[in-house]
């Protein structure tokens, strides 16, 4: 129950990246949930790769660089997806990967705060 509520939640925030970020595209609730899920399979495979391969430079650059490789997974979704889902470049990938961050991060609270009362 918990990971079906995160997926749609997640699914509006993307929505919710896009209509607030012009870089950001997505057409449809549908789009949002595939994209959700792609971006979260790439989180869970990749991310933990790339976290690993690139360890020096993120302790130069004080774990700055893992808002690279964020915007990286959410540049890869978006060229895996194809047609429901883009983003305009790089930066712009950066931007609304910070925006979804800030929005997971409101999300999983919310649903620790609302799943812990029962």
């Amino acid at each position: 129950m918990r990971l079906l509520l995160k997926w749609l939640l997640s699914a509006a925030a993307l929505l919710t990246v896009a209509y607030v970020y012009s870089g950001v595209e997505v057409r449809s609730f549908g789009s949002a949930m595939l994209a959700a899920a792609v971006i979260g399979l790439l989180n869970i495979i990749v991310r933990p790769i790339l976290v690993v391969l690139t360890l020096p430079v993120t302790v130069v650059t004080l774990g700055l660089f893992l808002f690279v490789i964020n915007a990286a997974m959410f540049w890869a979704a978006a060229r895996l997806m194809g047609d429901g889902f883009a983003v305009t470049g790089f930066g712009a990938a950066l931007i609304g990967s910070l925006i979804y961050s800030l929005l997971s991060v409101v999300i999983d609270s919310a649903l620790e705060a609302l799943l812990a009362k029962k």
